[in-house]
Formats: structure tokens, C-alpha cells, sequence
């Protein structure tokens, strides 16, 4: 896909004014047949920053297996049948889109922990941190802060570079698809020229090395999913909710009613939910698709095949998950027998039929699960 000229910033005074830059021309894979939605063709598996995201004092050797959010994490997950890998970018000092999750970088230093801002790293600071790609240089030892306040190193069974935006377009598989995460800080106010100049960097990256890749777009900053959305139209934008487990100061974060509002005033063509919102509230499901709105979840939950498996009964159109090769698993021998049998002429009722509980069944599990699910 040819570079496009990205439109400067002083032709946007204001948001309401900014207009779509790109033309549509959505690549494989995704149906974006209007502007303001499109239809997924198959329940999709995404996998979360790669291979999976790393729990360091988790006592699952799979939280642990890869570096989250690296080029062998990504090409890891490509070796299942997953249809994109979902990542988060951000943009160093001197205007490089970078792939990490966390707003700080840690290392140690004559015993103590120092932190710094990603965003306020140039590239080749950042680039210092971890496994070095030249031999016999060492980079520094990263850290990372839990739950609980506790600095814990870095440690995988099998650890990798931090990279680039670009490094991912060039280096992993190129069929698989990204869900490009624009991360900002959730404790920022950000101006709008500030936004525009993040998007602009990222979005240059991208038209000039996507090509034929599938791309999605997604962010828990409105004003900067909204943005995005009238800056181009190639890509779809989704915009990224808890769904109520976390309460911000800004409401449109605060619930899928709010984020559906995000949705239609911004011409976004879906959400991305918290699991745990969805199963609170299995109401607002009906509701987000009669609104023209893809609908997908991130969350441990989507780690446990039977929750995968209701959300594809309840016309979820897919989920981000940590353990790629067993729920990519479960969602093939999900979807195996429904096409089995109508391969076989046997009709679709009937392999519905083997498919999906009861109306009934299912009714009475959705009025179950919001009483189960605590935030």
C-alpha cells in the first residue's frame, strides 16, 4: 500500500473539522463494506501482545514462556491459527512508534529501581533496555512493578529485543493480522494537537509498511479512537472499554453504554470489552449488535475455554487471548462440527443443533452469570 500524505496540523483546528485523509480500502480478511461498520466473517481468535502477556508471579509457566510484546512472541502466536495479534504502541521523544504495554520502563542501578516514561525515551534509550541484537553487548535488566508494589525482574523461560512499530510490519509473519493498540496514559490530559502529532507518526508507519496486512485499530482514549477513525478509513477503530470494572474520571470510559455512545458519535465500527463487562451486563450484547457494532473482550476469562465457548453462542465476534494454542483449539473444534455437518448436506438446524445449548439453557445462563461475576 503506497504512503499517503498525512494531513498537517495546522489544517485541523478543530476536531469536528478533521476530515478522512485516506480512502477506503480495507485489506483481506474483514468485510468493511460502509464507512461506519462492517461485519466480521468468522469468530476470531486474537492473540494478546503475541504469544500471550507475561504474569511474572504467576505459577503458570505460560505466563512465562515468552517476552509479551516481542518480533518471536508474534511470529510464537503465528504458528497457530490465530487471525491477528493484538499489541500496544506508543511513541518515543523523538517521534518513533515503539510496541510496549507498560507507561514505565524499570531497571535497577547500585540497588535501586529507576523508572522512566516510555514516551519520554528516545529510541535508542529504550532500544538499551533487555536482550541487545548486537553480540556481546548487554542491555539493561528490566523490572517490573505488581499488583501489589513489589519490583520483580523480567524473567521468561525464553526472552527477546524490545522493537519497533516497523520492525513488527517487516519481521513477522505477514499474513497474520495486527490489532495495533495506540496506548496513552490513562492519568493524561492530552490536547488535541498532541493527539494528532502521536496518530500522525503512527499512521505513517503504518501506510508505509503495512501493505496487504490486516489492520485494526484500537484504544481506550476517546477522543483519540475518534481521531483516528476521521484521520483514515482503510482501518477499522474499536474502542476499548472495562466496562464499569474500573471507574475514570472520564465517563464515556465508565460502561458499554458509554462506549456504544464513543461508537456512533464517532463513526467507530466496534468495541473491545472487558469479558467481565460483557457477562454483567449480557443485555448490552443485543444491544451493540443492533447498533451495527462489532463486538470483541480481552480478560483472563477468555483464557477458559467454556466462557470462550458462550461468548460465541451469545454472537461475540471474538476474543483476545494469553493461551493461543489451546482456546485457537477450542474455537476450531467449536466451529469444526457446524461445518462439518453442513458439508455433509445435513442442514444447518441440525448442526446448530449440536452446536448450541437451548434457548431456554441459554436464556437462564445469561441471567446466571451476572450474579456470578464480581468486579
Amino acid at each position: 500500500m503506497a504512503l499517503k500524505t498525512i494531513l498537517h496540523l495546522s489544517d485541523l483546528p478543530n476536531l469536528d473539522h478533521v476530515p478522512e485523509i485516506y480512502s477506503t480500502c480495507f485489506s483481506k480478511g474483514l468485510d468493511l463494506n460502509r464507512a461506519s461498520s462492517f461485519r466480521i466473517p468468522k469468530f476470531m481468535v486474537i492473540g494478546h501482545r503475541g504469544h500471550g502477556m507475561n504474569i511474572l508471579q504467576s505459577s503458570d509457566s505460560r505466563m512465562k514462556a515468552i517476552k509479551e510484546n516481542s518480533i518471536l512472541s508474534f511470529n510464537s502466536a503465528a504458528k497457530f491459527p490465530l487471525d491477528f495479534i493484538e499489541f500496544d504502541v506508543q511513541v518515543t521523544k523523538d517521534d518513533c512508534p515503539v510496541i510496549f504495554h507498560d507507561d514505565f520502563i524499570l531497571t535497577e542501578e547500585n540497588g535501586t529501581i529507576f523508572e522512566k516514561k516510555v514516551t519520554e525515551l528516545c529510541l535508542a534509550e529504550f532500544l538499551c533496555y533487555g536482550p541487545q541484537k548486537e553480540t556481546g553487548k548487554e542491555g539493561k535488566c528490566l523490572y517490573r512493578k505488581t499488583k501489589d508494589g513489589k519490583f520483580v525482574k523480567w524473567n521468561v523461560e525464553t526472552d527477546d529485543s524490545l522493537c519497533t512499530l516497523q520492525d513488527a510490519f517487516q519481521k513477522v509473519e505477514p499474513s497474520l493480522g495486527f490489532n495495533i493498540e495506540l496506548k496513552f496514559d490513562d492519568f493524561a490530559v492530552y490536547q488535541q494537537d498532541r493527539l494528532l502529532h502521536i496518530l500522525q507518526v503512527i499512521l505513517q508507519v503504518v501506510f508505509e509498511f503495512a501493505r496487504d496486512r490486516p489492520i485494526i485499530f484500537s484504544t481506550f482514549q476517546p477522543d483519540a479512537a475518534q481521531l483516528v477513525r476521521k484521520l483514515q478509513n482503510n482501518y477499522p477503530v474499536y474502542f476499548l472499554t472495562e466496562g464499569g470494572a474500573s471507574i475514570y474520571y472520564d465517563v464515556r470510559r465508565n460502561s458499554l453504554g458509554e462506549a456504544m455512545k464513543v461508537c456512533l458519535e464517532g463513526g467507530l465500527q466496534g468495541i473491545v470489552s472487558e469479558i467481565k463487562g460483557v457477562f454483567k451486563d449480557p443485555g448490552a450484547v443485543p444491544k451493540i449488535k443492533d447498533s451495527n457494532l462489532s463486538l470483541l473482550t480481552y480478560g483472563k476469562l477468555n483464557n477458559v475455554p467454556e466462557a470462550v465457548h458462550m461468548q460465541y453462542l451469545m454472537g461475540i465476534d471474538g476474543v483476545i487471548v494469553d493461551f493461543v494454542e489451546e482456546i485457537s483449539q477450542t474455537v476450531d473444534d467449536m466451529i469444526k462440527p457446524a461445518k462439518e455437518m453442513t458439508t455433509e448436506g445435513k442442514g444447518e438446524s441440525e448442526a446448530n443443533s449440536k452446536l448450541q445449548f437451548s434457548q431456554k439453557e441459554l436464556s437462564f445462563l445469561l441471567k446466571l452469570i451476572p450474579e456470578l461475576i464480581q468486579f
